[in-house]
């Protein structure tokens, strides 16, 4: 307009300004809606970076085994491979051949397990691949909300003693095993089967999630393809443990593979309102072992096969099954392993603290699979609270190991009431197709 001041349009908010100013205005639906758990998870887990640096610096290191362990490897470094001779502080070498070449490496690296603190630096690395890891497994099956990865990570005490505060080799074990999940997620069955066999040498009890894999390759593949599989796992112990195999055979495999290795009563973490004769009795184990066999049994035939085909339809070759073969959704395939695994937990002989990080990170994971659709976020949360409650007691008491029991049974009535693998909606599978990479 002439002789006036020509006034500026102003310009169209963009879209990134846009998107946020909804996030603001609708807060609370970013912690309840699976599309934004990337989000939630990239802001935790950089916050992790920060908490792990507090832990290291401001929290005091707790000496337990890692003396025992640079120990352990040192002695395999100055020629020793007779299992029976090494030992620690703590007492023999009970672990794989794989545990000691991932601790030689880190004698090595922390000048002879001096450096414990650049040793802490590495587990706060670890801890973090974990999650990671852990939070890829979460966000291929969005079924989990976004607040609860809170809990997941930032809230546990515990977890990050065990990671940075106590070096334990259970992280390590845990960190690997979590890599062969998202191998199996993505159809690399070969390769997992690889990386799930490392984490196997590092710790044994990574075989609480045997069954549910042996499971999973048989529903894939069937026996005679499944076999190759199973052979690449103990070929790869064999490989690993060869030179203390050629030393002294039987020593290495009643050491590192001590099925019946006797545990002391005064650090079990869920059988403290027992007898202390009664938690040593051999009749027992055998008892807890027989109800862990059986209850694996049953979720094997009653809520992991589908109830239209037979057991022994899983031995044939996918298309040599009379039924055709509904490919298994990246959700039933964690669902499966993560079960097998709290079922070895719910009937051990014996938890022990730093035994925590074998299923901190699919609790959740078990909870929001539960077939009790109306139990509320709450309920659940309260769930989580006391399992982490019960595992900060220390030392435990009646209470406390009770709680983790009601707890533990609890989860496992919710999974057994949960739908079977048969009547799984099929748009909760992959959208995209399955890719079958079966090297």
């Amino acid at each position: 307009m002439a002789g006036g001041v020509r006034k500026k349009s102003s310009a169209p908010p963009s879209p990134v300004w846009g998107k946020l100013q909804a996030l603001w205005q609708d807060k609370h639906v970013v912690l309840f809606r699976t599309d934004y758990m990337l989000l939630v998870v990239s802001v935790l887990w950089f916050l992790e970076i920060g908490i792990n640096v507090w832990v290291i610096q401001k929290v005091a290191y707790t000496e337990i085994d890692w003396k025992a362990y640079m120990d352990e490897v040192e002695g395999v470094i100055n020629g020793t491979y007779d299992y029976t001779q090494l030992r620690g502080d703590t007492g023999p070498l009970v672990y794989p051949a794989g545990f000691v070449y991932v601790f030689t490496a880190l004698y090595y690296i922390t000048s002879h397990g001096v450096n414990i603190r650049l040793g802490q630096y590495i587990f706060a690395i670890f801890y973090l691949v974990t999650l990671l890891l852990v939070f890829r497994i979460y966000y291929r099956t969005k079924k989990v909300p976004p607040y609860v990865f809170f809990f997941v990570c930032c809230a546990s005490y515990r977890i990050h003693s065990i990671f940075v505060l106590r070096l334990f080799n259970d992280p390590v074990a845990m960190m690997l095993l979590f890599a062969a999940v998202n191998l199996f997620m993505d159809g690399h069955w070969t390769l997992g089967c690889s990386v799930y066999s490392l984490a196997v040498s590092v710790k044994m009890n990574v075989l609480l999630f045997a069954p549910g894999l042996l499971f999973l390759l048989l529903s894939e593949f069937g026996l005679v393809k499944t076999i190759p599989k199973l052979s690449l796992c103990a070929a790869i112990q064999l490989i690993l443990g060869l030179p203390f195999l050629l030393e002294n055979p039987v020593g290495y495999m009643s050491r590192a593979f001590d099925l019946g290795r006797q545990f002391i009563f005064k650090w079990t973490v869920n059988w403290r309102f027992l007898p202390e004769w009664l938690f040593l009795n051999r009749h027992f184990h055998i008892l807890l072992l027989a109800a862990h066999l059986l209850t694996l049994l049953l979720f094997a035939l009653r809520r992991w096969k589908r109830h239209d085909e037979s057991i022994f339809d899983l031995l044939k070759e996918p298309g040599k099954r009379k039924i055709p073969v509904q490919k298994l959704s990246v959700d039933q395939m964690v669902l499966i392993l993560f079960t097998s695994n709290f079922i070895g937990m719910c009937f051990s002989r014996s938890l022990h603290y730093q035994f925590y990080v074998w299923y901190f990170h699919t609790l959740p994971y078990l909870l929001w699979s539960g077939g009790v659709k109306k139990m509320a976020h709450l309920l659940r949360v309260l769930i989580l609270g006391l399992i982490e409650l019960s595992w900060n007691t220390y030392p435990s008491t009646n209470g406390s190991s009770a709680a983790l029991h009601v707890c533990h049974l609890i989860i496992l009535l919710c999974l057994w009431l949960a739908s079977p693998l048969s009547s799984a909606p099929l748009e909760k599978q992959e959208q995209k197709p399955h890719k079958d990479k079966r090297q």
